[in-house]
């Protein structure tokens, strides 16, 4: 099985949410459609503009912890470097 760490972001150097899933697909659309109370959902983060991919649970939820805990700017970054427009990449998913 497949776990994905990911950014969302509002817009292009928007606000940002990371986050972890075993479906990144059904996750990402979860957030776009505004389900459950929380941030994304108050803050209109809906654009997934970064993911990696990890084969252990444990491997990814780590991932996901340090990049929360990477200042903005390098968060930015590693966008940038993956994702150069910022385009939203949940299309490419359903393909």
């Amino acid at each position: 099985m497949a776990y994905f760490v990911y950014i969302l972001a509002s817009r292009h150097h928007g606000t940002l949410y990371v986050g972890v899933t075993n479906d990144l697909a059904r996750r990402v659309f979860e957030h776009r459609e505004g389900q459950g109370e929380g941030f994304t959902r108050r803050h209109g983060v809906g654009r997934l503009v970064y993911y990696e991919e990890h084969s252990s649970v444990n491997e990814a939820i780590a991932q996901e912890k340090r990049l929360k805990r990477w200042k903005r700017e390098w968060k930015i970054q590693a966008i940038d470097a993956f994702n150069p427009e910022w385009d939203d990449l949940y299309e490419q998913l359903n393909r």
